[in-house]
């Protein structure tokens, strides 16, 4: 009888406590400018669905594809008012959060997709620890690919810049550097506004990767793709870490597992999307411009001293680009 009369506090106490503990019903939104029906959407849905059923929708995730939460920039604003958890970002868009994580942004720093491999092996903990003390939860480092030069018109050497429009993504300091060492002074405009931009004339030039070209359909705009693996990119899914904590533990790490496993998927995948879209590319009659030996050189030459110059401005720390040129040279001397 006693228990009969405090029942209803009791249901009562015991709603309230589980529903004021981590991970009740907690759902993460995430905003990207990666299209839906893209890979990476269908890979991040799917690791989304996994979540909410081991976790018994204890965690979902609320996707905003299609730069609908606007760029990059903005969607960083959103996840600090709260009104957003997290973003599927590029890396370029966290520097002011963690400089060093534009380490692999250096152009020409890379003549092979094995040297790239070899340095991600151990420098993207380092990448995802040093967002992490700054304030974000990320699930491994995703390979974007090598970006190239696509234009409208020719360019064959540094000088071929000259009167040239070119497009750098806003909030990127290290890719603002490097294209000023070409003595270049670009057009910078959110991801989102970029084939606009191209449409209109007002940018004739870019830097990306065969496949983001095809996805974004910037491939419709340009006819040449000047044939050097210029800087290496890379996106990343940044979750803010407060929200992130207040799932329980359990739940993280179901988390952490599903989505990394996701993002591996999403990694490995984009290499093979962009071989496929070289050769969409070429069969859409875009050209394709190798340097000679000559004109090479005066690439790297000039790639050189950008680099240089964003370690002493400190756009990159020093230590940071000494360390990632050591395990370079060291891959270099044991691969022929």
């Amino acid at each position: 009888m006693v228990l009969k009369r405090y029942l209803p506090v009791l249901t009562l106490l015991l709603l309230t406590l589980f529903m004021g503990s981590p991970g009740w019903g907690l759902t993460l939104k995430i905003a990207t400018i990666s299209p839906e029906g893209s890979m990476w959407m269908t890979q991040m849905r799917r690791g989304a669905e996994q979540v909410a059923l081991e976790t018994e929708k204890r965690v979902k995730f609320k996707f905003y594809p299609g730069g609908v939460m606007g760029n990059d920039n903005a969607v960083l604003r959103k996840i600090r008012a709260g009104q957003l958890q997290g973003g599927a970002l590029v890396g370029g868009s966290l520097s002011k959060f963690f400089p060093a994580n534009q380490i692999y942004a250096q152009p020409m720093k890379f003549s092979s997709q094995e040297e790239v491999d070899h340095v991600r092996e151990q420098m993207d903990p380092f990448i995802m620890d040093g967002l992490y003390q700054a304030g974000f939860v990320t699930f491994g480092v995703t390979g974007g690919g090598f970006a190239y030069i696509m234009s409208k018109e020719p360019i064959e050497t540094p000088a071929d810049f000259k009167d040239k429009k070119v497009w750098i993504p806003d909030n990127d300091q290290t890719s603002l550097d490097a294209v000023r060492a070409f003595n270049i002074n670009p057009i910078i405009l959110p991801l989102s506004d970029v084939r606009t931009g191209l449409q209109s004339g007002l940018i004739d030039t870019v830097g990306t990767s065969p496949v983001g070209a095809v996805v974004l359909q910037w491939h419709t705009q340009i006819k040449y793709v000047t044939n050097i693996p210029l800087i290496y990119l890379y996106g990343i899914m940044a979750v803010d870490k407060k929200k992130f904590m207040k799932i329980s533990e359990p739940d993280r790490e179901i988390v952490s597992r599903i989505m990394t496993r996701a993002f591996k998927e999403i990694d490995a995948r984009n290499r093979e999307d962009n071989i496929k879209a070289v050769e969409a590319l070429k069969k859409r009659g875009i050209r394709f411009i190798t340097p000679s030996g000559k004109e090479l050189e005066q690439w790297r030459t000039t790639a050189s001293k950008a680099s240089e110059k964003m370690k002493e401005d400190g756009t990159l720390p020093a230590d940071v680009v000494d360390k990632m040129d050591a395990i370079l040279a060291e891959f270099r001397a044991k691969t022929p």
